[in-house]
């Protein structure tokens, strides 16, 4: 199946490198482009797209407030975002991961990890490194604690799969978390699946987000 691709970038020489790249591969399309977070709200609506690469900073509208009322009530039909940067992500990452981003990718990035992002997302995984989790967790810490004062949602988690939860918000993937586990990769990404069920989050970086933000981890653990 062929993956629709929206590129929003108030940079022509970003949308036209992006666009020849990305329609340069067999599995991806790029159905529309946007020089700012308005006019891509606009295009995606016409398109419908199942990935947006999203650039931060633009005119008119960011791509944080572009990526907010994209995803705030569009259910299961929302495409999948990828936030577009060339700078350091302390500034907003917390804020893209809260709207819904799922993930990052540098503008420098080869044609191949682009387009590896591009179907990473696609599949519904998470684009979230390392350090950007790093990055994250140093944001709770500096905000000082929880941000959301119910935790009613948690108790619909069996014991295994608040464990599993936990995992993933400290940063590990799903072979690392089997390994601490002692299961099968598989068995980790069926319980990640039915927490995202549970808890009505998209993806990864919501999961990670959620699991601060109710206190069930806390920076340093």
């Amino acid at each position: 199946m062929t993956i629709r691709v929206v590129i929003v970038d108030d940079q022509g020489m970003v949308r036209t490198g992006f666009g020849v790249l990305l329609n340069a591969q067999p599995d991806i399309e790029v159905a529309g482009e946007a020089a700012d977070g308005a006019e891509g709200l606009r295009r995606v609506a016409e398109v419908r797209p199942d990935v947006v690469l999203m650039d931060v900073r633009m005119p008119v509208m960011d791509g944080l407030e572009a990526t907010r009322r994209l995803l705030a009530d569009a259910g299961d039909g929302a495409p999948k975002v990828l936030m577009l940067t060339t700078f350091d992500l302390d500034d907003y990452v917390y804020e893209a991961l809260r709207a819904g981003a799922s993930g990052f990718l540098l503008k420098d990035a080869s044609a191949t990890e682009l387009a590896d992002a591009v179907r990473v997302v696609a599949a519904g995984d998470a684009l979230l490194s390392p350090s950007v989790t790093r990055r994250l967790i140093a944001e709770f810490s500096r905000l000082g604690g929880p941000r959301a004062p119910s935790r009613k949602r948690l108790e619909e988690l069996t014991e295994r799969e608040t464990e599993v939860l936990s995992l993933v918000a400290r940063g590990l993937s799903n072979g690392e978390i089997a390994g601490r586990l002692v299961v099968a990769e598989q068995t980790v990404k069926t319980h990640f699946g039915r927490i995202l069920m549970k808890l009505g989050l998209r993806d990864r970086p919501q999961a990670i987000v959620y699991a601060y933000e109710v206190g069930l981890v806390r920076p340093g653990d």
